[in-house]
């Protein structure tokens, strides 16, 4: 299936008309500048629907790089420090993994999945994501849960996990080890948000994003610094909870919403999409909910290829070559690259007949490639008026070795023998960090740096920077709430005597009596999935107002009627409509604000 919506395969039978019309979009680009020239494209499409032109809808673009290479923001950093740090995270992770199945076989564990989206963590926690020093709320950042040995090992750099605890990873040892996933009942001054099973922490990230923007609006917290992020697998978006509410965020413009999907092509089983192209796949499915969407699929020493490409033949290419092939190219040699992917058209072979066998296989994935997420991140920070989502391209278990990386089985290696170990070191640049003598018992050791060191104190101030080390749980009960009144339920001590009452109607009535006291009412938050009418609670309507972030910019049809539906911006109701899943993250983004902001909400 193509979603791409592009016809670079088609043959040109005029390639003289063609280029007078290129020829004339390129000079009223020169003259008049993108926005003319975006008018007119977008006059000729009418034109074509006018005229009976089928057109296929452009919701996803050419398998590029959005930011192109002459637009992309200067990295302003030691990439080299920033590299090496890197690396110990990763060796610490991997490690951590081969240790715990060492000590207790079959206790589980994940390397290949951290190992493909390292760059896309380190990237944001040395320049993007905040913390909470200081009594901030810092950023909500959902991560993806099958790569918790990458948060630990950071860590354990950082000096807030100690040798012994990461011993205990995914060991039940009384509150000394480190759980299998994110889980704040597990680790409650660690993990925020639980995100495993697949699809919670998509959907509970576009839900808390929400309620930011909820308690900004009723003037309850100041929520306007606070970003969420959301870290999600390509595989994953299979899970309907992953996509199933993306409309929300792009309706309420929820600018303060950044998903990054790591897209490594592969599940547990094989490809997500062998015959497909899963980036194309995602890039029409958020494109058509109304997200912004930036693509980095080709790191940086792709730029010079892509160039050099003046007639396409590059990117006809990268188009229409499958994800399932380009899970071959990251297993073969630069040999077979270079005759299956660059071989059949003498064009592509000349474009790269500079570079070595080596340097064609190491060619690298954009979501590999620091300057590359930067320049996305940045982008995706600054955007304004809509949810934006970045599509990384990368490799699974990368940097594991041959016998890991790419492999179908990936997702199910828990071990790597002596001589692979020793591998991975090397691939790491770690000869001076670990001899070969640490490695001859089997036994890998870890790896931290000493405080004074560059990286040490790289890492230290980059964080202070940020306002604090993350992932982090702070609760602060700083913002004391008091109880209700008694007389709240005074009416309800009585019981009904002899006349029937509802359950539902005596709880109609209890909320109404709660979100009128004065001492808890602007903290109670209704829920309500599109059923307030059927059990009586659309007198409420009228009363505090539905929340809606755009207000309400109509006339309702019972706007002449004394319980009329009213929707405002500072409205109390969350209306959901029907979405039980929906609801639930409501709930739980209410019900932890206690923690995430420093705010009690009694979520209904």
């Amino acid at each position: 299936m193509i979603f791409d919506g592009f016809v670079q395969q088609v043959p040109d039978i005029d390639p003289t008309e063609t280029g007078e019309w290129l020829d004339s979009l390129d000079a009223v680009v020169d003259a008049r500048g993108k926005n003319r020239a975006r008018f007119l494209v977008a006059k000729l499409l009418e034109r074509c629907r006018a005229l009976q032109v089928g057109f296929p809808a452009t919701v996803s673009t050419p398998y590029v790089n959005t930011i192109p290479a002459e637009e992309q923001a200067w990295f302003p950093a030691d990439e080299h420090i920033e590299r090496r740090i890197r690396a110990y995270v990763r060796w610490n992770a991997a490690v951590m993994v081969l240790r715990a199945n060492k000590a207790a076989e079959g206790i589980g564990g994940h390397l290949a999945t951290f190992a493909s989206s390292a760059a896309l963590y380190e990237v944001g926690f040395n320049h993007f994501f905040r913390g909470k020093d200081g009594g901030l709320a810092g950023d909500q950042i959902y991560f993806q849960g099958h790569a918790a040995p990458g948060f630990y090992a950071r860590a354990y750099l950082e000096g807030r996990l100690d040798e012994s605890q990461l011993d205990h990873f995914r060991q039940e040892v009384g509150g000394g080890g480190l759980s299998s996933y994110p889980h704040p009942r597990l680790m409650p001054e660690f993990w925020e948000f639980p995100t495993v099973s697949m699809g919670i922490g998509p959907i509970n990230a576009i839900y808390q994003a929400r309620f930011n923007r909820y308690l900004r609006n009723r003037e309850i917290a100041d929520t306007s610094a606070s970003k969420v992020w959301c870290f999600v697998g390509d595989g994953e978006c299979d899970e309907p909870e992953t996509l199933g509410a993306l409309s929300i965020a792009s309706r309420e413009q929820l600018d303060n919403l950044i998903y990054v999907v790591n897209c490594n092509l592969q599940r547990l089983d094989g490809p997500v999409r062998g015959n497909g192209k899963i980036i194309q796949e995602l890039e029409a499915v958020f494109r058509g909910a109304g997200w912004n969407v930036i693509k980095v699929i080709w790191g940086s020493r792709w730029d010079e290829l892509l160039a050099r490409d003046t007639d396409g033949v590059l990117l006809n290419k990268m188009t229409t070559t499958v994800d399932g092939q380009f899970q071959k190219y990251s297993v073969e040699s630069g040999a077979y690259i270079r005759e299956h992917f660059f071989g059949p058209d003498p064009r592509l072979r000349r474009l790269v007949e500079h570079l070595s066998d080596d340097e064609l296989r190491t060619l690298p994935r954009g979501g590999h490639d620091y300057p590359k997420l930067y320049a996305a991140y940045k982008a995706a920070v600054e955007h304004q008026g809509s949810p934006t989502v970045i599509l990384a391209k990368t490799i699974k278990g990368w940097t594991l070795g041959p016998d890991v990386e790419g492999r179908n089985s990936t997702h199910q290696i828990k071990k790597m023998l002596g001589p692979a170990i020793k591998d991975f070191r090397d691939r790491l640049h770690m000869e001076d960090e670990i001899s070969d003598e640490a490695l001859e018992s089997g036994n890998p050791p870890y790896f931290r740096p000493e405080p004074g060191s560059a990286e040490h104190d790289y890492m230290t101030e980059r964080r202070q920077a940020l306002d604090g080390s993350l992932p982090r749980r702070v609760v602060r009960r700083s913002r004391q709430t008091n109880v209700p009144d008694d007389k709240v339920f005074a009416e309800f001590r009585q019981g009904s005597g002899t006349q029937a009452a509802s359950t539902t109607m005596v709880f109609a009535r209890m909320l109404r009596n709660l979100v009128r006291d004065p001492q808890v009412g602007k903290r109670v938050v209704p829920i309500i999935p599109d059923e307030a009418r059927t059990f009586g609670l659309d007198s409420l309507f009228k009363e505090i107002g539905i929340y809606a972030a755009l207000g309400q910019q109509y006339e309702p049809v019972d706007a002449d009627l004394l319980l009329s539906y009213r929707e405002s911006k500072s409205g109390q109701i969350l209306e959901e409509g029907i979405t039980e899943a929906g609801s639930m993250a409501d709930f739980t983004a209410a019900g932890t604000s206690y923690a995430t902001h420093g705010v009690a909400m009694a979520p209904f």
